[in-house]
């Protein structure tokens, strides 16, 4: 099991964000619409696991077709929905991915594909929009955060349901209907 480490908030990662994000416009072109910065990391002073988490955002699953040999040329392994709704998981096979020329060592990330609105990408955005601009929320993420990780005796799925509560609230609040936030506090419970 590995440790769940949530670390102090660092102001490398929206520069580490940007040059990803140079990286997937460069290679993927018109092929997405937006690529945005996503989870904890992308809230400026918000405690997080130090793993950047990106969407790049499609307007349809059939631009996969294309997307997918892109990727898997910069070293990333296409794993599917893993069970979540028009939201397509790519693992970065080393910490050299995306691969590049000069051999770059990359931070941790997680690349996703999320379809223009989507349920997926609103819950990305909505919970990410809403702890940027309430610090006191933000703080009181960082704190349940920090609780369950110590708690939870480094059990992933025990974490991220720990903090399904606190973000379906968040989420409603957000315009989120009712079956969208259970629909989404669902799949936080899958294990």
């Amino acid at each position: 099991m590995k440790k769940i480490i949530i670390a102090d908030y660092d102001e490398q990662w929206p520069k580490q964000f940007q040059q990803l994000k140079e990286m997937y416009t460069n290679a993927l072109g018109d092929l997405i619409t937006a690529v945005e910065h996503v989870g904890s990391t992308a809230v400026p002073g918000l405690a997080a696991k130090p793993i950047i988490d990106i969407d790049l955002v499609i307007t349809d699953e059939d631009k996969l077709d294309k997307i997918i040999p892109l990727l898997s040329g910069l070293g990333y392994e296409f794993r599917g929905d893993l069970g979540i709704k028009d939201r397509y998981a790519f693992n970065a096979i080393s910490e050299y991915v995306p691969v590049t020329a000069t051999k770059h060592k990359w931070p941790k990330h997680h690349l996703y594909c999320c379809i223009a609105h989507s349920i997926s990408l609103q819950n990305h955005l909505v919970l990410r929009d809403a702890l940027r601009i309430n610090p006191t929320l933000a703080t009181a993420y960082a704190d349940l955060k920090r609780m369950l990780a110590a708690n939870v005796n480094d059990d992933i799925d025990a974490y991220v349901e720990g903090k399904t509560a606190f973000i379906s609230k968040i989420l409603a609040d957000g315009g989120l209907s009712a079956a969208n936030v259970l629909e989404i506090g669902e799949q936080n419970k899958k294990k």
